[in-house]
């Protein structure tokens, strides 16, 4: 006995088994009988019923596995898309934020530079028509050395509101008196 390849001399090829085998379904064969005669025979095939099983072919499966296998890449994509598009909008935001803050910051200089002293003297100026003062128009006025200030004649008394608990006690302590 040779152990090795074994060599195919005919012109036919050989018969390629299936990658699968089919389950084979049993036939039992009935024959009714009527008083020694028998006149029918009637076939019934075993139907075993799988509940959770479902049997497919090979060739089938791999289809469903590359169904799933899209549908995985298509969620996966469709995830990605989502982020990418809340990504955008978060960075449309912080420059949106970045340009409202550059212009806060120009119109704080301009404030400043509109509150500036001198800035305000001279539109005082131009606009009002006015003037610094001069000796001439300071007037000194004279005050005696006396006290003003009078006391207060009433008392003021603020009443607070009490509650339920005080207005009984003191109700009581009415009555007794």
């Amino acid at each position: 006995m040779a152990y090795g390849p074994r060599y195919q001399y005919e012109t036919s090829p050989r018969k390629v088994q299936p990658e699968y085998e089919l389950p084979q379904e049993k036939i039992k064969e009935k024959s009714k009988q009527t008083k020694g005669k028998i006149k029918k025979r009637v076939y019934t095939k075993n139907k075993k019923k799988t509940k959770w099983k479902v049997h497919m072919r090979p060739k089938a499966k791999v289809v469903v596995y590359i169904a799933l296998g899209f549908i995985v890449l298509f969620a996966i994509s469709y995830q990605n898309s989502l982020i990418t598009e809340s990504f955008n909008e978060k960075e449309a935001l912080k420059k949106n934020l970045a340009t409202i803050e550059k212009e806060n910051e120009q119109l704080k200089v301009n404030i400043e530079n509109s509150l500036n002293l001198t800035n305000i003297e001279q539109l005082a100026k131009e606009r009002l028509g006015m003037q610094k003062l001069d000796n001439s128009q300071k007037v000194y006025i004279n005050l005696d050395k006396k006290d003003y200030v009078q006391s207060a004649t009433e008392e003021v008394v603020i009443e607070q509101e009490k509650t339920w608990w005080e207005k009984i006690i003191e109700v009581l302590t009415q009555n007794i008196k």
